[in-house]
């Protein structure tokens, strides 16, 4: 979003124009700034035979899923639902990856008859499997590598006491079930976390998954994850793809030539592909002064977006309406019957009620998370494509929040 002439802009459309049309609360996404880092991505790695799989947890619309389809991206899922909508999107299995936590077998089973590979990440469920399928369908294993990574503990996954992934400890158990079921490895598997800002600290988890690779003779690929970290703030740190891709082609293509053969280095990113891309628009309903704060009082909260909640993260925050006004210090609050606070004493061009304000970085983990907190309606979400502003996703009715209720009489 650039500031030209006074007006703000999202590849060139003007965004009060795209509120006006679509109304808020809205979504906005940029498939310009989506392809972009999606390029970069595949710049930095080059050097070596890759693929991306987009995280569609971060942001699971269709018309994403598409675009990056289009882009030549994979796909990674999280459940069987995701699965079906990449389906639906047009991914073949094979460009699908399903890597689910504490499902049971039957979902399992639903992957397998759909055709994607299938992402285990513990023993009990390997198990099953390979009591199921021995070698007549291949699998890939996740592992833990007991790395504290991510930006919050609520989004790192490779610590220690994280539910995620089969431990590093248990590797001889690993091998020996899958030498007695006879189980077909084709992949392996890490994921640490979210926010991961020091590039040696992902390479420390990759060598661990590397030495465990050299036990599997017959894999095909190995995937590291992703959790990139992407700025916040004005000025705020991020992951250097740029550096991260030359020491993981170095590492991995060293790898290869003492494995014996080529594999293919595998990415999932979604926050890293999605965030900077999004923009969550609101108006505000009122300005309350108390005795010691200015709160800005909007028409979204957080059955909209709740990270700043849930995970304390900070979100930018723009006066598109006065985007050149004299900075004052305001809280941002929703109106959720909940203490649903964005951000409390940012500096914000002047507010009035009926100002439109910007929440940036909301591509990722914002739209997926809403919900009918209060029974107030999800939003609309709006994609700019080639300078043309579409609607994909249209704003819910009482109809909608109703549709799946049962009305008993009485």
């Amino acid at each position: 979003m650039n500031l030209k002439e006074g007006v703000y802009e999202i590849s060139g459309v003007p965004v009060l124009d795209v509120c006006r049309q679509f109304n808020t609360p809205l979504y906005v996404y940029d498939t310009a700034k989506m392809e972009a880092q999606y390029k970069r991505l595949s710049k930095a790695l080059k050097g070596t035979k890759h693929k991306i799989n987009y995280a569609c947890k971060a942001l699971s619309n269709i018309n994403v899923l598409r675009f990056f389809k289009q882009l030549g991206s994979g796909l990674d899922t999280v459940s069987i639902q995701e699965v079906q909508l990449g389906l639906k999107a047009g991914f073949v299995p094979k460009d699908i990856i399903f890597t689910p936590n504490g499902v049971s077998i039957e979902e399992i089973k639903e992957a397998v008859a759909l055709g994607v590979k299938v992402n285990i990440d513990n023993l009990s469920i390997l198990e099953q499997f390979g009591a199921l399928y021995g070698n007549t369908y291949p699998v890939c294993i996740r592992m833990n590598p007991h790395i504290m990574a991510g930006g919050n503990l609520k989004i790192s996954t490779g610590h220690i006491d994280s539910k995620f992934g089969i431990s590093i400890h248990q590797t001889r158990h690993l091998e020996r079930l899958v030498k007695s079921l006879n189980i077909q490895v084709e992949g392996l598997h890490m994921h640490t976390g979210s926010d991961i800002l020091d590039v040696d600290v992902f390479l420390r988890g990759a060598e661990l998954l590397l030495d465990v690779a050299r036990d599997f003779p017959d894999l095909k690929y190995i995937d590291f994850g992703s959790g990139f970290k992407v700025a916040y703030k004005p000025n705020d740190m991020a992951t250097d793809i740029e550096e991260l891709g030359e020491k993981m082609t170095r590492l991995f293509n060293a790898f290869c030539k003492e494995y014996g053969r080529e594999l293919e280095i595998e990415f999932e990113p979604g926050k890293f592909l999605v965030s900077e891309s999004g923009y969550f628009f609101c108006k505000v309903n009122v300005v309350k002064t108390t005795t010691a704060t200015v709160f800005a009082g909007v028409d979204t909260g957080l059955n909209h977006l709740i990270r700043p909640m849930f995970y304390d993260a900070y979100h930018h925050i723009e006066n598109v309406s006065n985007p050149e006004g004299r900075p004052r210090v305001y809280t941002v609050v929703g109106y959720i019957c909940e203490t649903d606070t964005f951000a409390s004493d940012r500096q914000i061009s002047e507010i009035t009620e009926g100002d439109i304000l910007c929440f940036r970085n909301a591509g990722a983990y914002c739209f997926t998370m809403a919900n009918n907190y209060n029974s107030r309606y999800k939003p609309a979400e709006v994609l700019i494509h080639k300078g043309k502003a579409q609607l994909i996703t249209e704003r819910q009715t009482m109809e909608d929040v109703l549709r799946n209720q049962i009305e008993l009489e009485w």
